[in-house]
């Protein structure tokens, strides 16, 4: 959500609100196939387990490898964000300057601390946090709507719209999710489909009030400066509306989002590399647990602080379109039409659809590469941008 705003402004509200809506409908279409190739082999398997199962032993060090490269890549994202958050927090209580690492180091460490003294600690700390999340987004929604400007909202740049696809499609990654949905509804298919539609679709809707606010407050001429250093939404709106409730609020907010986030998946990465490496989440071997899961990507966010985009599209672009898009649709395609394996289908469509995906899936994975190798869909320069957005009357 925090670079949600930055990194679609450039298309505008109008194409960036199809684009959600498109990758919304990709994702959990992926969610459903992912939940078929677990249902038809069992609902006590994990994700790598489904992989190996299917597409053998290439496939689950494939799903290894994507899992490690997501989670390091989903926290290089969040402690570099937490830097640039906790200065600015500092800065307005305090009106000390503190260098934005000394920050990703206080919370690495702060959080990093709650992960290692157990999984009751993270839930009950993540409940609280959750629940100042929520608060925090209602107020930002309620204040902000009252400050946004409806020019900055009809202002449309297509042609820089599609760049925003990584992060979208990360955005809506909840397939880590379904096995343990799975065991927790017994293979249930009616409870599973209505679970995973109605779970995808409320993101969809708190993007939306999200997006309506943010891009109707921040003016086209602070993205691109936000783009290139890596920032997220909430440093720009302080920015822009400089100290005040929204300002506050606002940081707040950015806070609890990226503390229940990173806790969330910083205790995946855990219990995941506990079972890869079978280390024991006890003792020393614990220590050892939470140093291999934060050491890693606090030094990438400590020499590359600006990393936060980049890391998100990296998530995106490259391990979620090929775990949870292009995997997904190759399993059930194995399972389907190889091995003809009876299923509980989840979806009515038979190859045309599987393929469909593939070619979606590889064709947001060529947009990162192209991302990477400098080909960006997104100007260099302001007046680029200037002069390619369209203004309606």
């Amino acid at each position: 959500m925090l670079a949600l705003p930055i990194i679609t402004g450039p298309g505008g509200f109008g194409p960036s609100m199809l684009l959600f809506v498109f990758a919304w409908l990709f994702m959990t279409t992926t969610g459903f196939l992912l939940m078929e190739a677990n249902l038809t082999l069992g609902y006590n398997l994990s994700l790598v387990s489904i992989a190996e199962k299917t597409l053998g032993s290439v496939g689950k060090f494939l799903a290894w490898i994507l899992f490690i490269f997501l989670f390091y890549s989903l926290s290089i994202a969040y402690i570099a964000a937490s830097g640039s958050i906790l200065q600015a927090i500092i800065l307005d209580i305090t009106g000390i300057y503190w260098p934005q690492w000394l920050g990703s180091l206080l919370f690495t460490l702060i959080f990093g601390f709650i992960l290692l003294i157990g999984t009751r600690h993270v839930d009950y700390a993540n409940r609280v946090l959750m629940l100042g999340l929520v608060i925090s987004y209602l107020i930002l929604i309620f204040l902000g709507s009252q400050h946004v400007d409806f020019d900055n909202l009809i202002r449309t740049g297509w042609r820089y719209a599609f760049a925003s696809l990584p992060i979208l499609v990360v955005s809506f990654g909840f397939h880590n999710m379904i096995p343990s949905l799975a065991m927790y509804f017994e293979g249930d298919v009616k409870r599973l489909r209505i679970t995973l539609f109605v779970g995808s679709l409320i993101p969809l809707l708190v993007y939306f009030l999200w997006q309506f606010v943010m891009l109707g407050i921040i003016p086209t001429e602070e993205i691109l400066p936000a783009i290139r250093n890596g920032e997220a939404a909430t440093s720009i709106l302080r920015i822009v509306v400089g100290k005040s409730w929204i300002n506050t609020v606002a940081q707040s907010f950015a806070l609890f989002a990226i503390v229940t986030s990173f806790l969330a998946q910083s205790l995946s990465l855990v219990d995941f590399l506990a079972d890869g490496l079978k280390v024991p989440k006890v003792g020393l071997g614990r220590v050892l647990l939470v140093i291999l899961t934060l050491a890693p990507p606090f030094l990438l966010a400590f020499l590359y602080p600006t990393i936060f985009l980049r890391a998100l599209n990296l998530a995106g672009g490259i391990s979620a379109v090929i775990l949870f898009g292009v995997m997904p649709a190759v399993m059930v395609f194995v399972l389907r039409y190889k091995r003809k394996m009876a299923s509980s289908s989840f979806l009515p469509a038979g190859r045309f659809l599987l393929i469909l995906v593939l070619i979606i899936a590889l064709s947001i994975f060529a947009l990162e590469l192209a991302e990477e190798l400098g080909w960006s869909l997104i100007p260099k320069q302001l007046e680029s941008l200037n002069e390619s957005v369209i203004l309606h009357d």
